[in-house]
């Protein structure tokens, strides 16, 4: 009993010495900071594998701390062998989830930190809409006579890795280039297609796949493809599928299928293009989506 009451004292004594020395200000924001970086890790985490890989370590800091109390040395030296060095071995693990907080750090649209960014102002926003019309026609054109297509738009994070496993185009993106690159038994119809800043950057480019098991399996390679891109970029992806002719949608890991002609153009829109210059367009989008139909019609 008396060492009970001894260990609460203690325990008192050091609880007041903390607060005694607390600074108002300094510690609540020193708090309030590893509070928000730790609920972020775990949000960021809930949306990827590396939960499993936390729980994992979680069990194995339980098993740590009985083998501990009940002082099992030899299991205890083995654990501290092995985890000698256990920031390295957690930077390992969580390469993919540091990586992709780091990109989203670096997609910030301050200003201050957009010195880096691609070219800006109204030349390259007309460039970029002229592109998502003429891809609009052309994914228009390979739906009717079921060509598979697979378009990548590239935003803020850049897809150099993406862009060198194929052929670099830089050309002006156009209706019958775009047809062309995906034409059956020509060399670059199985990869994918670049497009940066309003241009063909690169074509047949090799896309990650997706690591999501719970997708249909009616999914082929290609939309397989365009969800792994999208999972590990910013990137949007238009899909053409060779089997149906359906135009479907991936972004931010998700696919949005058999879209029409007027949600099409009306996504990359919003998707490509500032939202808030994209209300201007509104009646050039109409104005297109009707020519679309009336051409069906035909």
């Amino acid at each position: 009993m008396n060492a009970f009451m001894d260990n609460l004292s203690l325990l008192w004594d050091r609880l007041v010495a903390l607060f005694s020395s607390y600074n108002i200000i300094t510690d609540t924001l020193d708090i309030a900071f590893v509070a928000f970086l730790i609920f972020s890790a775990i949000k960021m985490l809930k949306e990827t594998r590396g939960i499993q890989i936390l729980k994992g370590i979680v069990l194995v800091a339980v098993i740590y701390f009985i083998i501990n109390l009940l002082n099992m040395q030899a299991s205890t030296y083995l654990f501290k062998t092995l985890l000698g060095d256990f920031i390295l071995v957690l930077i390992i693990l969580f390469t993919p989830e540091i990586r992709h907080a780091l990109e989203t750090m670096g997609r910030s649209r301050f200003k201050f930190l957009n010195i880096f960014g691609a070219q800006q102002g109204d030349a390259l926003y007309e460039r970029r809409k002229k592109a998502v019309l003429e891809i609009c026609k052309a994914c228009n054109d390979m739906s009717e006579k079921k060509i598979g297509a697979l378009i990548v738009f590239e935003r803020d994070t850049m897809l150099g890795d993406v862009v060198n496993t194929g052929t670099k185009i830089e050309a002006r993106v156009t209706r019958e280039l775009i047809g062309s690159l995906f034409f059956p038994n020509s060399p670059l119809h199985d990869g994918g297609v670049v497009i940066r800043d309003g241009r063909i950057c690169a074509a047949g480019c090799i896309l990650p796949l997706t690591d999501n098991s719970n997708i249909s399996s009616e999914l082929g390679t290609r939309h397989r493809a365009s969800l792994g891109i999208s999972e590990k970029s910013d990137a949007v992806v238009v899909v053409v599928s060779e089997e149906t002719g359906s135009i479907s949608i991936a972004c931010a890991g998700s696919l949005e299928r058999s879209v029409s002609d007027g949600v099409l153009i009306e996504r990359l829109m919003d998707y490509v293009l500032n939202p808030q210059e994209n209300k201007k367009e509104q009646g050039a989008m109409a104005s297109f989506i009707t020519r679309i139909k009336e051409r069906k019609k035909k």
